[in-house]
């Protein structure tokens, strides 16, 4: 089995394909061990010293590192990601991805609404999965727009630069409701 490994736009994260399907339908983000028990390839990886963040896409797995330099854990990832899809154990416990719940919205603005996310759907998420992360729509209130960073997009230094001048530039131009976009 080769895996391929790719750079990121955030310095503290790698992205691993494995040549498989990682996650049938969605994503999902563990930010701690306790989040990890979840999945099997998750808690294997939270066992490498210096693992800070996993990330599940369809075909690949991003992993965010502490102050941990890649050359001392990145081989580390690559064992535990190739031992995990050579033993077929399934990548999560229970065969679900996260649900976006909680969503915070007006229903007068369902309509625009609707029209977010297919913008972000269709436009902006297979660009954020390139880069091994994520971008969902948590609400829209006011003008504003509030999305969650996820994977390799939670702390990239250039975050702020993709909302603000990709997204919130794209989504005002065929949304004039649209005043801004932040993360949550």
């Amino acid at each position: 089995m080769f895996i391929q490994t790719e750079a990121t736009p955030n310095p503290a994260t790698l992205k691993f394909l494995p040549g498989k399907v990682v996650l049938d339908d969605g994503t999902m983000d563990f930010r701690s061990v306790k989040e990890a028990e979840a999945s099997p390839l998750a808690e294997k990886l939270f066992t490498i010293e210096g693992v800070e963040g996993v990330f599940f896409g369809f075909d690949f797995v991003s992993v965010t590192k502490g102050d941990t330099d890649w050359q001392h854990i990145k081989p580390a990832i690559l064992g535990a990601i190739m031992d995990h899809f050579m033993s077929g154990a399934p990548t999560m416990k229970q065969a679900e991805s996260e649900s976006v719940s909680n969503e915070d919205f007006d229903e007068a603005d369902s309509d625009t609404v609707a029209t977010i996310k297919e913008l972000l759907e269709s436009r902006v998420r297979p660009a954020v999965a390139q880069d091994g992360g994520d971008i969902t729509f948590h609400g829209f209130r006011d003008g504003v727009v509030f999305l969650r960073m996820r994977g390799a997009c939670a702390g990239c230094p250039s975050s702020t630069a993709t909302l603000k001048h990709g997204i919130e530039n794209l989504l005002r131009h065929f949304l004039p409701d649209v005043q801004e976009v932040r993360s949550v």
